[in-house]
């Protein structure tokens, strides 16, 4: 038996294990060898490139929204807006920030901000919303139990309603909004939405996004980072075919064509994205009616399903089967400082995680698929559901953002919130 064990190992189990090695490291090198450099576009090419202006006279009006935002404010984000706006001109600027519920200073790390603007000659408005004790206040002035309003829903278990998460972050994006129409009525319109989440970036990310495809995009986003190589935003991303990435290592996603161009570093277009930062054309916004941040009905979320408000933007936006909405990898984004300086270099991600991390998709891409196919079924048949439960006399239900939806609900509670 032992001599028959010392021969397989000899005559099969070494030649299998040596040709299987050497598979690997020709297929490692064939991934190195591809792997494209970061393209970034400096601040003084597009002044080369555009000499008539056309970028940099864009005007832009700038939205974010705040939560326990202090630190990365008072480190990074607050000087590269002042940045932005010396590129760009404070004249072509308009900044809109709401802050609400935080447990820091970042309503004095805003207002320092706001100083700095002024000081500039930057048009802003920075609303300093509720504090973190109004806002559960809020959350807790539950309606009665049998009264049902507007973005609450029933929590079985508890026996009571609960604030629904997305529409009310809808609330509060559509209000950073509210200054862009204000603006309009006064005559004063801008050419480019620049939505900021709490990241760390430069004035050369965002040159560089607003270059995407030669200005030619409904709305086109970064590549935004916690924990390098792992993107974060999996909510909101979905590939070009309405799927979910299979892992959160590059490249990322199912559909052939989305991965190909992560591949190349290329714009790559997707369905729906935020990663951070995101760029729109501002046309949507002015339309009649405007464009503007929402949840699904409550009817459908009562389904246990919920969608991103960051994803049925673009299922709403007109622009987007026009143009389309392109992810841009040479632009990431990151959460911290150290994890923002790890991601900037022109090979990303590094040879290890390069190779690593396209065997790791190759491995999930089948469960994932399987998973995809799964979920998909009980959000369809749940979909179906509630069109034929269309009460009787209303028009048929139609949801514009079914590639949005997901096995999920999501409320808010205490000082954050929670899934159902």
């Amino acid at each position: 038996m032992l001599l028959s064990y010392r021969r397989f190992r000899r005559n099969y189990l070494r030649p299998t294990l040596l040709f299987v090695f050497f598979v690997f490291l020709i297929d490692a090198v064939r991934l190195l060898r591809y792997r494209p450099d970061t393209y970034r576009t400096k601040p003084d090419e597009v002044h080369q490139k555009f000499k008539d202006g056309a970028l940099v006279n864009t005007t832009i009006f700038i939205a974010s929204v705040h939560r326990n935002t202090e630190e990365i404010l008072r480190t990074a984000w607050s000087q590269a807006v002042l940045d932005l706006v010396d590129y760009f001109g404070p004249e072509n600027v308009y900044f809109s920030a709401i802050e609400s519920g935080s447990q820091d200073e970042s309503k004095a790390a805003l207002l320092n901000l706001q100083t700095l603007l002024d000081l500039k000659g930057v048009d802003n408005t920075i609303s300093l919303g509720q504090t973190v004790w109004e806002q559960l206040e809020e959350i807790e002035t539950r309606p009665p139990p049998d009264v049902r309003l507007p973005t609450w829903i029933w929590n079985g278990p508890e026996a009571q309603w609960d604030m629904r998460r997305i529409p009310y972050l809808a609330r509060v994006r559509n209000q950073a909004m509210e200054p862009l129409r204000e603006l309009q009525s006064q005559g004063r319109t801008f050419d480019k939405v620049l939505w900021l989440n709490d990241v760390v970036f430069d004035t050369e990310d965002i040159v560089t996004l607003f270059n995407t495809r030669n200005d030619r995009y409904a709305a086109a986003c970064s590549m935004d980072y916690k924990h390098a190589p792992l993107y974060y935003d999996t909510f909101a991303l979905r590939d070009d075919m309405g799927l979910k990435t299979i892992s959160q290592y590059w490249p990322w996603f199912q559909s052939p064509t989305s991965r190909t161009a992560a591949e190349k570093n290329a714009p790559v277009k997707v369905m729906s994205c935020w990663n951070g930062i995101i760029v729109f054309d501002s046309a949507p916004f002015y339309a009649n009616p405007p464009l503007k941040f929402r949840g699904i009905d409550d009817s459908l979320a009562d389904l246990h399903l919920e969608g991103s408000e960051c994803c049925l933007i673009h299922a709403d936006n007109y622009l987007t089967s026009e143009k389309g909405v392109w992810l841009n990898p040479n632009v990431r984004v990151g959460y911290s400082v150290d994890t923002y300086r790890q991601l900037q270099r022109n090979h990303f991600p590094s040879p290890f995680w390069t190779v690593l991390g396209a065997w790791i998709n190759r491995i999930k891409s089948g469960r994932i698929s399987i998973q995809t196919q799964l979920e998909t079924r009980i959000v369809t048949k749940r979909l179906e559901q509630w069109k034929v439960d269309t009460p009787y006399g209303d028009r048929p239900r139609y949801e514009h953002g079914a590639a949005c939806l997901i096995n999920e609900m999501q409320i808010m509670w205490a000082n954050g919130w929670k899934h159902l």
